[in-house]
């Protein structure tokens, strides 16, 4: 899995570090670097799955451009940037996976590339202590002209490098991946190129998860196939997840959602609508005659105006924060262990009482799941939901009042954090500019920082 991201001239940054946990959250102002973190996260994601880089940054007919497309993925006036990331493979080891590429006219290519191998030993306390020496570094490449159709990548061989010839189109680990190489090159490949194929970037558009979706394996980007993924899964996987999404779908109105399911429609029932039975009237269990209107009898009669308190919509009915919230919790069940879920704006549409809701499932379920979450916030309620103890896994990006240059700062490394706390919550603190305020300013003292 992923434990951090370094960048460097990449956007907004001159170099920032994002470290992941099973919950990582990312808060900052507008403009202040969030998205540009995200799209270098989105960035690995497209170059390791084999797409071209340049296209990685101005899209193509079956993806959209990076925000600023190939033209702002540099930080100007430069035209060189690096994504990198640490992957940890297991408790033993870990590999450091560092790719910097050039921008030439109208194409981006590899101007060097390499992927480290550094070993741990446990202690009696289950801490890791880093071994003696460097570790191995698996492959590097050699200096290449701005204008060279390839590059050179050496392949560890406990000497000088076996030498092999690349195109600088696509990465060397994409490119190597499918190579014959030693065993140890082949299981650092394949552990840093899962991880960086398997982050998905939920952006969930309620208008476009209203309507029919056909039955898929894979969950888009913006959910729109919501209702065809449910759908398509096994009988028993499908109750699972529906029930799932009940439980805590219930928990978002104020009266009972008695379930949640996705169902086909249509005569060849290829195709899937999401649907909600709500329940508004305290009068008992959902009734179970076929049709009240049968008789005239009183138990009948009390039949019908159970139906009419339990109805059934679909998604065209359902509100814009029920459905991005389906979506978030279909994401979070469907994503494999190890993997990164990464979420803009978590608890967009969301009213501000339902933050510890949405907090303790991104808790609970990711944690049983083994998918580790990063989200961005703006939401004050969803931060005050935080309390102390997530206060080390929230990363502050903000703009350094000398360069002007986005920077990421962990919350917890802030000298006058202790301070700020005093005075309340994060939330708060964030909502009236503390917090940015103790990062632009040279120290002082709270009470100049809070004016």
């Amino acid at each position: 899995m992923l434990t951090q991201l370094q960048i460097e001239n990449w956007k907004s940054f001159t170099t920032a570090t994002l470290h992941f946990d099973p919950l990582s959250v990312l808060i900052g102002t507008n403009a202040s670097g969030k998205s540009n973190v995200l799209d270098a996260l989105q960035f690995l994601n497209r170059v390791a799955s084999g797409i071209l880089i340049t296209a990685a940054l101005q899209g193509d007919s079956t993806m959209p451009p990076l925000r600023g497309g190939m033209e702002w993925a540099a930080k100007r006036p430069g035209n060189r940037f690096v994504v990198g990331v640490t992957v940890r493979s297991d408790d033993t080891t870990d590999y450091e996976y560092r790719l910097e590429c050039q921008i030439v006219e109208t194409r981006c290519d590899v101007l060097a590339a390499q992927l480290h191998r550094i070993k741990y030993r446990l202690d009696k306390k289950g801490g890791r202590k880093r071994l003696p020496g460097n570790g191995v570094r698996l492959y590097r490449t050699d200096i290449c002209e701005d204008h060279a159709p390839t590059i050179t990548a050496r392949l560890y061989n406990e000497k000088q490098g076996t030498p092999r010839p690349l195109s600088r189109a696509h990465t060397v680990l994409y490119q190597l991946a499918g190579q014959p190489t030693r065993q140890e090159i082949k299981e650092g490949i394949a552990a840093v190129a899962l991880a960086l194929r398997e982050i998905f970037i939920l952006d969930p558009i309620p208008s476009h998860m209203r309507g029919f979706s056909p039955f898929s394996e894979k969950l888009e980007p913006d959910a729109r196939n919501i209702a065809g993924v449910i759908a398509a899964l096994a009988e028993a996987k499908q109750k699972e997840m529906e029930a799932v999404l009940t439980e805590y779908a219930s928990q978002l109105p104020e009266r009972d959602i008695r379930r949640i399911y996705a169902e086909p429609v249509g005569k060849f029932k290829t195709d899937a609508m999401l649907y909600c039975e709500e329940h508004w009237l305290d009068t008992g269990d959902p009734p179970t005659v076929d049709a009240p209107s049968r008789s005239d009898g009183a138990e009948n009669q009390a039949a019908a105006a159970q139906v009419e308190a339990t109805p059934t919509i679909d998604a065209r009915g359902m509100s814009d924060g029920t459905l991005r919230f389906l979506a978030i919790l279909t994401a979070l069940l469907m994503r494999p262990k190890g993997s990164l879920l990464v979420i803009e704006e978590v608890d967009n549409g969301l009213h501000p009482s339902r933050s510890s809701l949405l907090l303790g499932m991104l808790q609970k379920v990711g944690g049983e799941r083994g998918v580790d979450v990063l989200v961005t916030t703006h939401n004050p309620a969803l931060l005050d939901a935080m309390g102390m103890e997530l206060v080390p896994f929230i990363t502050v990006a903000h703009r350094d009042r000398m360069t002007g240059d986005s920077v990421l700062t962990l919350l917890e490394e802030i000298e006058q954090l202790p301070k700020l706390l005093a005075q309340g919550p994060v939330g708060r603190l964030s909502s009236q500019g503390l917090i940015e305020g103790a990062l632009k300013l040279p120290p002082l003292t709270l009470e100049a920082v809070a004016q």
